[in-house]
């Protein structure tokens, strides 16, 4: 990748940041007047975005971001009040700038249509006043003299004289004339007296000055100063002439003027920019969004890192270095002979060094693709709003442990599902406002998003305070989609469990946001194949809790070796509750379904794993071997093996991508001896158990 290539991937990668930024201002932006402390936020990121646009020739950004700017920029000077109207347009022109830096950032063509349509709202808006009245001068008004033009009319003479150093810092003059452009009509003329000659010339060194002339209507100083605002005292020097019709002006009477001047402005913002026809900086004819893609490898992905982290990793790597050298020692000593004892003692000494430094290095590797849950939590606040707006429900957000930290690769798999599940509530959970007020609930309903520890686990849990999930209603249409017989007995978890059968839905009304059967069931796919897992509480009429349960990490497992006849496998520790010698009186059988072992006050099921995993040479007779107790999800199961081994932190390798999926089995890794163990997903060997209820009371 070139430099110019990674200077613009930076851009658009601060560029989604701002955009985050903005969508989060907008949701917390109020109807009324404006919060300048907010709006001005807002307006830094969309400005810094626009800038930036212009140094890398993005010009359909910079005119859509104009218009936005424009709007914003009347807020923020009091010159319009903040209305939902205009918050959900700048929310879509969010959308759309978003969708435009993607398609940018893949080398695609860029979807003009729809930038087209939401830059057409936002004109829209911009040529009426915060009062829905249109902004056109009313025709009193207009009759009157008036003896001012308007503000910019003209041409504008500027003088811009670079430093030699300019092209060195990243700026080139002829993006800056194509921003120039987009503010009127450009005619550049160029000074080249201090070029010097051919043998002295440095072509990374700028020799040239320009005297620039710009002509349109309502162009104002301002829009001028922003353009040149990254080099202007800053590698550059540059001077401003106002055009002549703006200099000599009669006294007219100062509140007409204002008038004018405030109730024409949209209307010429929104009129089109001339364009220079003989400059050679031009930008060309956008192409239509059905274009063909522009053939470019897609960019990989990145990640910020705290520099304490890479600190760290540095540190750890200056250890593993003096332990290499100490080691290098002991082998020349070995090599001359001599007295074997002392340089054997140093040699487990400097080997336990580079284990501990190892596995610390391990940690800190696996730590730096680590992020806060926040990023998958933001995406939340525009679903909610967007959501409750289209169902006429009102809705608040509350969000808690954003900062709890999840491996980089689940959190992207992770927002789907989160999404799936907060939609659910909003449409399925959270009642009308009228029905809850009935019920003696406030009007406004609450969805709580939470992320904490829990053992090696992270725990996500979605609550709403809704009207909870209706057993009697899901077993009726279980039976009539058939996914249950009618009569058939199922406890009322059991029940709640069917809302992740696949095609199955309980609304009655197939719409945008549900009733298709699609969501639920695909949540729990993608959890799984994750190692995690998914389970609802409900109570009727108060409402019902997602949890989702997810690892640290899909790379590294702490496991407990375990052998069955000639194979090893892998438990995963944090699932061992504790292993147990067994004693035949306390085994009990039920015909045609299990066998149960009596653990203090409860019957658990035993899984005999040599029979579920076919190993044909593995010891049968329960009393030679070690049941190990596992849980999940608060059920717990008894897994006969021959024998444990040592614990050891594996690396997991994907068996479905490499060869194909086996049931019970999460993945594989290699053994330091060279054999490949398998890992058993505690969670499939329970559920797949055949024997109904995995736990029973001993009473």
């Amino acid at each position: 990748m070139d430099m110019m290539e990674t200077f613009r991937q930076t851009y658009l990668e601060e560029s989604f940041e701002g955009l985050d930024v903005m969508e989060a201002g907008l949701l917390e932006l109020p109807p009324g007047e404006p919060d300048n402390e907010k709006i001005n936020e807002i307006f830094r990121a969309a400005h810094s975005i626009k800038g930036g646009s212009g140094t890398f020739g993005f010009t359909e950004i910079i005119d859509f971001t104009h218009v936005l700017e424009t709007l914003l920029d009347e807020m923020r000077d009091g010159r319009r009040q903040v209305t939902q109207e205009a918050n959900d347009v700048m929310l879509q022109a969010v959308d759309v700038l978003r969708d435009m830096m993607t398609r940018l950032q893949n080398h695609e063509t860029i979807d003009e249509e729809r930038a087209a349509e939401v830059q057409a709202e936002l004109e829209r808006i911009l040529g009426t006043s915060s009062d829905g009245s249109s902004a056109e001068p009313t025709q009193a008004a207009a009759s009157e003299p008036v003896t001012v033009q308007e503000a910019g009319q003209g041409t504008w003479k500027l003088e811009l004289i670079p430093e030699t150093e300019l092209l060195q810092t990243g700026n080139e003059p002829i993006r800056i004339f194509r921003e120039l452009e987009t503010l009127g009509s450009l005619n550049a003329i160029v000074d080249d007296s201090s070029l010097p000659d051919i043998n002295d010339l440095d072509p990374e060194k700028l020799y040239l000055k320009w005297t620039l002339e710009l002509s349109g209507d309502n162009i104002q100083e301002d829009d001028i100063r922003e353009v040149f605002e990254w080099i202007d005292g800053d590698g550059a020097e540059i001077k401003y002439h106002k055009p002549a019709s703006t200099a000599a002006v009669s006294e007219p009477d100062v509140s007409a003027v204002a008038e004018v001047a405030v109730t024409q402005e949209p209307a010429l913002s929104a009129a089109p920019v001339p364009k220079a026809e003989t400059t050679p900086a031009a930008a060309p004819t956008a192409k239509k969004a059905t274009a063909a893609k522009a053939v470019a490898p897609k960019q990989d992905s990145s990640i910020r890192v705290d520099l304490s982290k890479i600190d760290q990793m540095v540190n750890l790597v200056g250890e593993l270095v003096i332990t290499q050298s100490m080691l290098s020692q002991f082998g020349e000593q070995a090599e001359q002979g001599g007295d074997n004892t002392e340089w054997i003692d140093k040699l487990k000494e400097g080997l336990t060094h580079l284990e501990r430094h190892t596995r610390d290095l391990q940690e800190s590797v696996m730590n730096i693709r680590m992020l806060p849950v926040s990023f998958a939590f933001n995406r939340m606040p525009r679903i909610v709003h967007d959501v409750s707006q289209k169902l006429g429900k009102s809705i608040e957000l509350v969000m808690e442990g954003e900062g709890t930290e999840l491996d980089k690769t689940m959190l992207e798999a992770l927002t789907d599902p989160l999404v799936h599940i907060v939609r659910n509530s909003i449409d399925h959970g959270i009642e009308a406002p009228d029905v809850r007020e009935a019920a003696g609930k406030p009007r406004t309903g609450t969805v709580k998003m939470a992320a904490f520890h829990q053992g090696g686990n992270i725990l996500i849990q979605i609550t709403d305070d809704g009207a909870g999930i209706n057993a009697d209603k899901v077993y009726q249409k279980a039976v009539e989609k058939g996914v249950i017989e009618e009569g058939q007995h199922l406890s009322e978890q059991e029940i709640v469990d069917l809302i992740f059968h696949p095609g199955f839905s309980t609304a009655d009304v197939v719409s945008d946001i549900s009733g298709r059967g699609v969501g639920m069931d695909v949540v729990r796919r993608n959890i799984r194949g994750l190692g995690g897992s998914v389970e609802v509480k409900t109570e009727l009429g108060k409402g019902s809790i997602f949890t989702i349960r997810l690892p640290l990490t899909l790379a590294i497992l702490d496991g407990q070796l375990a052998k069955v006849g000639s194979e090893t496998y892998v438990f995963p520790l944090v699932s061992i509750v504790e292993s147990i010698q067994v004693d035949k009186s306390l085994v009990k059988g039920i015909a045609g379904q299990t066998e149960l072992y009596k653990l203090r006050d409860n019957y658990i099921p035993v899984i005999r794993l040599h029979e579920k995993l076919g190993v044909e040479d593995a010891r049968t007779d329960l009393e030679s071997g070690l049941l190990v107790v596992v849980e999940d999800n608060g059920e717990r199961a008894g897994i006969f093996v021959d024998d444990l081994l040592g614990q050891q932190q594996v690396v997991i390798k994907s068996l479905e991508s490499n060869y194909m999926k086996v049931n019970s089995i999460a993945g594989a890794t290699i053994l330091g001896d060279g054999t490949v163990s398998l890992i058993l997903d505690i969670s499939e060997t329970l559920s797949g158990h055949k024997g109904g209820s995995l736990q029973h009371s001993a009473a």
